[in-house]
């Protein structure tokens, strides 16, 4: 089958329309009418998602987090270079797909929501008509270390940053706000749809003072925790092989691209 049919079935449930204004989204690598029987999903491309993108014969990589995110200077093979010039050498097409799965129905948030049992959910910040970035909603009221502890567990977390002046502080919460990555911009939004605790990767020192200072304590689980991205698409993707009766085999990237390691 071809990429461009593969990429049109994403964008039926998924469309690119729905990406923040001046984010990356669609064909970044390659070209939409070659044959693809390999599909990969993956979060980030660095060079061990590539090497095995080559390893397992991918033809096609749809990936949340665009390896091209800053102007290219050049294409001379330098360490930062060299993932492009393998992907081109390899014939490898790249699909970006960031902040429109974060923002569609039945996307990434929502996913999250579903781990946490976060119910009743509506968009934090509305984009666009009745869509938009980040989910809040209502959870079984419970004390805040009982569900950061839930928090850590879903995600496979060893550690999470709590944003509070006093670690003991331990009030009981029922509404949670969620925006994978690096949610800290819409931090407001979740103040004032009366959001008890907000969750998001990436909190800046200064960002995390003005949170209590406006009187909301936050959980910083880290921005890897988007890596659901993968077994999630992997799913979307092999039953819509199954519907299809397409000839193609989805490849969950396997290798961790998480930079932060606890020591």
């Amino acid at each position: 089958m071809k990429a461009s049919q593969v990429i049109a079935r994403y964008e039926a449930f998924c469309p690119p329309e729905l990406s923040l204004e001046g984010d990356t989204c669609g064909l970044q690598l390659g070209r939409l009418d070659k044959d693809v029987s390999k599909l990969m999903i993956a979060l980030d491309l660095r060079e061990q998602t590539v090497a095995q993108a080559i390893a397992e014969g991918a033809e096609l990589i749809i990936v949340k987090h665009a390896p091209i995110f800053r102007p290219l200077k050049d294409l001379v093979a330098s360490p930062a270079n060299q993932l492009l010039l393998d992907l081109v050498k390899h014939d490898i097409a790249v699909y970006v797909s960031h902040t429109n799965i974060d923002v569609v129905q039945g996307g990434l948030n929502d996913w999250f929501c579903q781990l946490l049992g976060i119910e009743d959910s509506q968009p934090l910040s509305v984009t666009k008509g009745s869509e938009g970035i980040g989910r809040i909603g209502q959870i079984t009221p419970q004390p805040l270390d009982q569900f950061a502890q839930r928090v850590k567990e879903v995600f496979g977390l060893s550690s999470l940053r709590l944003v509070a002046y006093d670690k003991e502080v331990n009030p009981t919460i029922s509404r949670v706000a969620i925006c994978g990555g690096s949610g800290q911009s819409f931090y407001k939004e979740a103040l004032a749809k009366g959001a008890d605790l907000y969750i998001t990767g990436d909190i800046y020192y200064h960002t995390a003072q003005e949170m209590l200072t406006d009187g909301l304590l936050a959980l910083d689980p880290g921005h890897h925790i988007e890596v659901l991205f993968v077994d999630k698409l992997a799913e979307l993707f092999t039953r819509w092989q199954k519907e299809e009766g397409w000839d193609l085999t989805v490849i969950p990237a396997s290798q961790s691209t998480n930079p932060f390691q606890d020591l």
